[in-house]
């Protein structure tokens, strides 16, 4: 894979404690572009102004208490990262750093911005699959005129689907960007302030695919433009 590398960021992926496939994914597909990138474990103190911009991965269900519910279901929970995740979020929300959540940090975001979620999406599918998919068997059709669209240039995309939640009230200043044959949300993006995006599939393992690959791209030119506008003011 041949690509045009940017001037080196330093982006930080919030995962669980124990680093995993598609965190070492999500690495490769910053480095990919020439972005050095800091792994943030739960409970891991971090000076988010030493960031470019933060990718929040995927992995355990956020507790439902973040959004005002008690569990519907049996889940592993980690109130730990949770609480590490939220701060995290409120510091790029204050710095102005771009954000990409996947999966999780979708959701995550979403509910940072007060929304809920539905806790098993699972019996609701009626024109969807109820197994999980690893390969872009999924269709997600996006809204025109949107971050999500420019990046993949067209009505839809093939996606994968390892989630088993979904968005239910949509957060503060959010707007859905895509959605599944089933209409549930697959893409957020804020209306105001930051660069800020959710998906709700998993890019990292479709890296082969050069219009996922985009996402990362797009994801650190944001991150690019905010650094060289800080630049002026730190060396004025």
């Amino acid at each position: 894979m041949s690509e045009r590398t940017l001037p080196q960021l330093t982006i930080g992926i919030s995962g669980p404690s124990r680093v995993r496939l598609s965190h070492r994914l999500i690495s490769f597909a910053l480095r990919l572009y020439g972005a050095r990138t800091v792994y943030i474990k739960p409970g891991s103190t971090i000076d988010a102004s030493l960031l470019d911009g933060l990718v929040l991965s995927g992995g355990t269900h956020v507790h439902p208490e973040r959004y005002g519910q008690e569990p519907e279901i049996k889940a592993r929970y980690d109130s730990q990262r949770d609480t590490t995740d939220m701060a995290l979020l409120k510091s790029a929300e204050q710095l102005g750093l771009p954000v990409l959540g996947i999966c999780r940090g979708a959701q995550l975001i979403n509910i940072y911005r007060k929304g809920s979620l539905c806790q098993n999406v699972t019996p609701l599918r009626v024109n969807t699959r109820h197994r999980a998919l690893l390969l872009p068997l999924q269709t997600v059709r996006v809204v025109q005129n949107s971050r999500i669209a420019e990046i993949i240039r067209g009505p839809s995309i093939g996606a994968n689907r390892i989630h088993s939640q979904t968005i239910k009230q949509l957060g503060r200043q959010l707007r859905v960007v895509a959605v599944d044959n089933d209409l549930f949300v697959q893409a957020i993006e804020n209306t105001k302030g930051q660069w800020l995006m959710g998906v709700q599939w998993h890019p990292e393992y479709l890296l082969y695919h050069p219009l996922h690959r985009r996402l990362f791209k797009c994801f650190l030119d944001a991150a690019l433009a905010v650094k060289n506008a800080k630049e002026p003011l730190i060396n004025s």
